[in-house]
């Protein structure tokens, strides 16, 4: 643990602090982390071309829809696994590039894939327990919904990292990661609500943006609903697309930095928290004594007895 010291994200962080790092984190390794996010963009857009939005679009029976998702099930795991994989080479490079230059983009990517198999097995527990959290928040509407998945978000941050740093365990990777985003649950939740937030912000501006070249088409589709071939061509577009891989690289390294920091900041407290207490170097036994002041000699200047019979 001592390593993580000094990494520029490792400290103990308010939401400000959190924001102003997470900035400055991403301007100073920006051009790798938007050169890795740009290539699983367009895996990402290549792999959702194998997905007719077009003909989904037309049809209206919910059970013709689920048989054609069926159809599509392989595009949508491949996108999902390709997902979940650069999402553990960024984690990786974010964590360990700071503290050690020779971990350059090729050595965290072979160094991540270790921490893969386990990641998609969390994954899937996490998916299945944030289906029932969010089946339990329909009984309490909207806010019950938000809530459960603001929690899951929460759980879904630190799961990587306490992987990544602790150890690839997934039993000790579930006990550390509830223990961590419990230990200041409210904090947690509110950064990540804050963090959604703003992340949601800069997305509908940067896809507004790219959407202004087809400015038309796109206006046309929301007038006329039915006229959704509009919006399918552009979508389609291969300007589009690029335009699109370019804003997907530009917010993706986002999370996993937001997630170092949630981390790095967790640990940071359980250490400012903890009292240090000298051992024995001999046997690494914690003795009563070094518990105590040891007492000074009888000819010791600094004696309290001495220095009353001087009075």
């Amino acid at each position: 643990m001592d390593q993580f010291r000094k990494h520029p994200l490792y400290r103990r962080h308010d939401i400000d602090s959190a924001m102003s790092s997470l900035w400055e984190f991403y301007k100073k390794k920006f051009l790798s982390l938007f050169i890795v996010s740009l290539v699983m963009s367009f895996v990402m857009q290549y792999a959702s071309t194998y997905i007719n939005i077009k003909e989904l679009q037309t049809v209206t029976d919910p059970m013709v829809m689920l048989e054609m998702l069926k159809g599509y099930i392989v595009p949508i795991l491949i996108i999902s696994v390709v997902n979940l994989l650069f999402t553990t080479i960024l984690q990786y490079y974010i964590i360990y590039n700071p503290i050690n230059s020779a971990n350059n983009f090729f050595v965290c990517l072979l160094n991540s894939l270790k921490y893969f198999i386990p990641f998609l097995i969390l994954m899937v527990l996490l998916a299945f327990a944030g289906s029932i959290a969010i089946v339990l928040g329909l009984f309490v509407l909207i806010v019950g919904v938000f809530f459960s998945i603001l929690y899951i978000m929460t759980l879904y941050l630190f799961t990587l990292p306490v992987m990544m740093v602790e150890g690839a365990n997934i039993g000790h990777t579930i006990s550390r990661t509830l223990t961590l985003a419990h230990r200041k649950f409210w904090t947690n939740i509110g950064w990540v609500a804050v963090f959604v937030i703003i992340l949601i912000v800069i997305y509908v501006i940067l896809s507004g943006l790219v959407f202004l070249p087809f400015t038309g088409s796109y206006v046309k589709t929301i007038l006329n609903p039915a006229d959704a071939s509009n919006l399918q061509d552009v979508t389609t577009n291969p300007i589009f697309t690029i335009l699109s891989a370019i804003v997907s690289a530009l917010t993706l390294p986002l999370m996993p930095i937001f997630a170092s920091i949630l981390y790095f900041n967790g640990i940071a407290g359980e250490e400012h928290g903890q009292t240090i207490i000298q051992v024995n170097p001999e046997n690494d036994n914690v003795r009563v004594e070094d518990l105590y002041a040891k007492p000074y000699s009888d000819d010791h200047p600094e004696n309290p007895e001495n220095r009353v019979e001087n009075l």
